[in-house]
């Protein structure tokens, strides 16, 4: 796929013309499902191209002990880092799509098979049990349980209709990359020149 195509609104762009769009950005959006890849991802294009870091669950969801804060907290919240000239943010809630998606400059939708973002919610359980990840609130020791695991289950079911009706109706001229595999992941890497 040499163009970007648009379907259903949204601006859908191959590898390639993702990297061209990433190597300009100032601020990218990066959403997808838990384990699926989203954190690092994010971490390592805030590194290679100098941009601040934002992490949706540890800067705007998340209090101490896994307590959420107010909705119209996290709004204010993210209204004041969106303001900022450079950042990658990390996560999802297509509720707050109408702030984020219309300031960014391209949308990484790590779209993962549930299978292997389960595995990556266990390993990062796994490398991480019993303390915080940096990317999550101080005091929210890494965990999981049958509800998390059920979440990303239907995630695809349940949250790509309302992930793609927000991009559509709040981006439709940002350009989306569908990471689908780890393939193509790394393919991206490659392409942006950063390690694996």
């Amino acid at each position: 796929m040499d163009q970007p195509v648009a379907t259903g609104k949204v601006l859908y762009v191959d590898d390639a013309a993702a990297a061209d769009h990433i190597r300009n950005a100032r601020r990218i959006l990066v959403v997808g499902c838990s384990g699926g890849g989203k954190s690092t991802l994010s971490q390592k294009l805030a590194r290679h191209f100098n941009l601040t870091y934002i992490s949706i669950d540890r800067d705007i969801l998340w209090l101490p002990g896994w307590e959420q804060r107010d909705r119209a907290e996290q709004r204010q919240r993210i209204v004041e880092r969106i303001a900022a000239e450079r950042w990658v943010m990390d996560g999802t809630g297509p509720s707050t799509f109408d702030l984020r998606v219309p300031r960014s400059d391209v949308v990484i939708w790590v779209r993962m098979p549930r299978l292997l973002c389960i595995c990556g919610v266990l390993t990062r359980w796994l490398k991480y049990f019993g303390r915080t990840r940096p990317e999550m609130a101080p005091g929210c020791i890494e965990k999981v349980d049958w509800e998390f695991i059920q979440f990303i289950w239907t995630f695809e079911r349940k949250f790509s209709p309302r992930i793609v009706a927000g991009l559509a109706e709040h981006g439709p001229d940002v350009p989306v990359l569908q990471l689908k595999s780890r393939g193509q992941m790394q393919r991206l890497l490659d392409l942006l020149g950063l390690p694996p």
